[in-house]
């Protein structure tokens, strides 16, 4: 019967979903007609009049049935908590903010640009699927029918829709500014349109995605959010995204500076047109990097140190390029000593990759620290270490094959094409960057070991996650809670600053899991089960020895008493 309602529920809101998509499609269709009628952009296209009102009149009753008898069962329990439920409204909903705000916002920057009466069809489209949005979203936070699985997915997927369109038009806008006021402010970007024209189009992408962004965000809870897929949202669109934007930005900065300085092989009108977008990417995508980097610090060590690693994985790859880049150059000069401007121009663009990547690895890779990392962050180094071994392996194999392959060409075939060395120089110059990666991170991946097993064997897991309620300073507990246990750690700061002595009162705190089932408090006080001696942080380092739930709340006031709660459920 389960296997029943699982195909049954695939198929009807499979089956809700694209009927949603038609009916949306031809209202879209009836409704730009209606805006475009008496102009030059009315046709009497037939076939696509047939196709909207097909879509209207026989895909909307359909829609609005089916709709009616799935929502007719969230009256079920069980139907509400069904992952399709979830995953169909997220889905729906995504789709129609992102269709709604890229015809709305597309709308508005093409009426700012007078380009004749296209805005009208992009404004049917957009206010049809706005409607669609309005619908999804007081389905998503209906009090009684609204999913339980999955119910943070259209928030986090929408803060991240807000934040790429916003900051793709912030952008845009800031390098038009900056690219009319270094190249003139008569230099038109495009053909017939002033600067300030497509300045103030980007600018309505802007506002419109930062709009999108801190409705999800702030609004709706985004940024309080503690889920699996929040923090994976964080670290890969928050830190990797923007500080593969920023350190590109940077790079390519650097490099126009450099190029100013030491190769004018080009007008000087040609070298400044990649510095505007290159500074603007790297002004705004810092902006993101940093906001987000602080908001991973009150996260779980898990998510802190998978936004340091994600950090220092894009700066090694900035600073290996470089690398890379360098040699290749280096061996063009000594290949062909006449080589001229273009040896000389990769050489500047491998010098700035390296300058801009090798310190941000630095700063966030800490290599003087690591070997003292312990617990959580040796194991998350450990998994960076195996991810950068397997790229490493993959570069390498294709760098090889291909210098392989220019060095049978070379003497199987005619050598009146250039030199073996200027055959090879872009892929060899790439093998050597991977092999000093490689080494350098075997060599921290044995001293990592070493400190394993100077640590002794490993004990088992008996936590699965600590729930964390102390003052202003919870670093040093949660260190030690990382250290004794390994389990992942949300901290949660107490309105009273812990003048508390007692967690008598803890079981509102909100977010804890079926706090009603704490009736197992398992003889787990810490100040009575470690006594006086000694300080808070050992004292928690003893009352968790020996616990095993699969989360745990830790309750920590300001005279240094500690109390810990295993949970049920």
């Amino acid at each position: 019967m389960s296997a029943q309602r699982t195909v049954r529920r695939l198929i009807t809101y499979a089956l809700l979903f694209a009927l949603v998509v038609i009916t949306a499609v031809g209202l879209s269709g009836l409704l730009g007609r209606l805006l475009v009628a008496g102009t030059e952009l009315a046709s009497d296209d037939v076939a696509g009049l047939a196709r909207s009102l097909a879509f209207a009149l026989i895909g909307g009753p359909l829609a609005a049935l089916l709709w009616w008898a799935v929502w007719r069962r969230l009256d079920d329990p069980e139907e509400r908590s069904a992952v399709g439920w979830g995953l169909y409204l997220a889905g729906a909903y995504l789709l129609a903010l992102l269709i709604a705000a890229t015809n709305v916002l597309n709308s508005l920057s093409s009426l700012i640009g007078g380009q004749g009466l296209e805005w009208r069809l992009s404004l049917a489209t957009g206010l049809v699927w706005a409607a669609v949005l309005a619908w999804h979203r007081w389905m998503w936070h209906h009090p009684r029918k609204n999913p339980t699985d999955l119910s943070d997915v259209p928030t986090v997927l929408g803060s991240v829709l807000g934040l790429v369109l916003g900051v793709g038009g912030a952008v845009s806008a800031l390098s038009t500014l900056l690219d009319a006021a270094l190249r003139g402010a008569a230099t038109e970007v495009s053909v017939g349109k002033p600067w300030w024209v497509s300045a103030l189009q980007s600018l309505v992408w802007a506002v419109g995605g930062t709009i999108i962004w801190w409705w999800h965000w702030k609004h709706d809870g985004g940024r309080r959010l503690q889920t699996g897929l929040a923090d994976v949202a964080l670290i890969t669109v928050g830190v990797l995204g923007a500080g593969i934007l920023t350190l590109g930005g940077a790079g390519v900065a650097l490099f126009v500076v450099l190029r100013l300085l030491f190769d004018r092989s080009e007008p000087l009108e040609l070298l400044l047109e990649p510095l505007a977008p290159a500074v603007s990417a790297a002004a705004i995508g810092c902006l993101v990097w940093v906001y987000h980097r602080n908001i991973a610090r009150g996260r779980t060590e898990a998510t802190l140190q998978g936004g340091r690693l994600v950090t220092s994985g894009v700066a090694l790859v900035a600073a290996a390029s470089g690398i890379g880049v360098i040699v290749n150059s280096v061996l063009a000069m000594t290949a062909t000593p006449l080589a001229g401007a273009g040896a000389r121009t990769l050489l500047l663009a491998g010098i700035s990759s390296l300058l801009v990547g090798g310190p941000v690895w630095w700063l966030a890779w800490r290599p003087v620290e690591q070997s003292s990392a312990t617990g959580a962050g040796l194991n998350a180094r450990r998994i960076y270490l195996v991810a950068v071994f397997g790229l490493s392996a993959v570069v390498a194999v294709v760098t090889l094959l291909v210098i392989g392959f220019r060095m049978f060409e070379f003497f199987l075939g005619d050598v009146s094409g250039g030199s073996l060395v200027d055959r090879i120089r872009a892929p060899l110059g790439l093998l050597v960057a991977t092999g000093l990666v490689f080494g350098y991170h075997f060599a921290v991946w044995r001293q990592d070991r070493a400190v394993l097993a100077a640590a002794g064997p490993v004990r088992p897991r008996t936590i699965g996650h600590v729930f964390l309620v102390a003052g202003s300073d919870p670093a040093p507990l949660r260190r030690v809670i990382d250290e004794v246990t390994g389990a992942g750690v949300t901290v949660w700061k107490r309105a009273d600053g812990g003048a508390g002595a007692s967690a008598a009162g803890v079981a509102d705190v909100a977010g804890v899991a079926d706090v009603a089932g704490v009736a197992d408090v398992a003889g787990v006080a810490g100040g009575e089960a470690a006594g006086d001696a000694g300080t808070q942080e050992n004292r928690l380092a003893a009352a968790l020895e020996g616990v095993a739930a699969a989360r745990v709340l830790v309750v920590a006031d300001q005279h240094g008493g500690i109390e810990v709660i295993p949970l049920q459920g």
